[in-house]
């Protein structure tokens, strides 16, 4: 073949199920101790650069998702404290990402990073019941502890059934074998992980950051009216 006004040869193979990462990875350290005439030289060529190329790109979509959804949770709770509880719904979700990922033995991939885009959008829904339920409750005059803990018994419910429904609609594509399934398969997996950790640690994490902060308002509220200061609430 001819690439570039250069001279090459292309050795091709079909990698089947196994991910393209882990593919390349195969093959350089098949031709690790290869030496070559001078002026000659190896690379891989196909999909692999794109992915690599991909990947770079990858931490900065991630942080403008964060990004995005906090910005749009502020607008809609009228509060910079609020977002960033609810956001701790995604920290969590990694954690079942990782568990899934090493229980299946699947690798780090296009299909894992597209599934950890997707969760920043997913698992901030189960946070966004608890604490929109709880301002409702706190416009009645009901004490914030008591609001959380209401919230939580009346969302539990919706949550658990939003999730299984998830779970179940992603379950055919984690299982797949057919062709593409190296893709799609890790993706779904990633997702699966991360939905399931996230909705069992979000009704404990997050109902305990909502008391802390609400504590902490409360308090520096008192800070600011003993020292003759008033506090806009809504501005906290």
């Amino acid at each position: 073949w001819r690439k570039n006004k250069t001279r090459m040869i292309q050795v091709s193979a079909n990698i089947g199920a196994i991910p393209l990462s882990n593919a390349a990875t195969m093959v350089k350290k098949a031709l690790s101790d290869l030496r070559l005439p001078e002026g000659y030289y190896w690379r891989l060529g196909g999909n692999y650069p794109k992915m690599v190329s991909t990947q770079k790109q990858i931490p900065m979509t991630i942080l403008l998702t964060v990004v995005l959804i906090y910005l749009i949770l502020a607008s809609l709770f009228e509060s910079y404290i609020q977002p960033i509880i609810i956001m701790t719904a995604v920290p969590l979700a990694l954690i079942g990402v990782v568990i899934s990922l090493y229980a299946t033995g699947k690798s780090v991939g296009m299909g894992v990073f597209v599934g950890i885009i997707m969760l920043g959008g997913i698992v901030v829904n189960n946070s966004i019941l608890l604490i929109d339920h709880a301002n409702t409750l706190r416009k009645k005059n009901v004490k914030h502890i008591k609001a959380i803990i209401l919230a939580s018994r009346d969302r539990l419910r919706p949550i658990l059934m939003t999730t299984s429904t998830t779970l179940l609609g992603l379950l055919p594509m984690a299982i797949s074998t057919q062709e593409g399934s190296n893709l799609w398969s890790p993706l779904a997996i990633t997702v699966m992980g991360g939905l399931m950790s996230s909705t069992i640690l979000t009704l404990l994490i997050v109902p305990s950051c909502y008391i802390i902060a609400e504590d902490a308002m409360i308090r520096a509220k008192k800070l600011f009216e003993k020292f003759g200061f008033k506090k806009d609430r809504k501005a906290a």
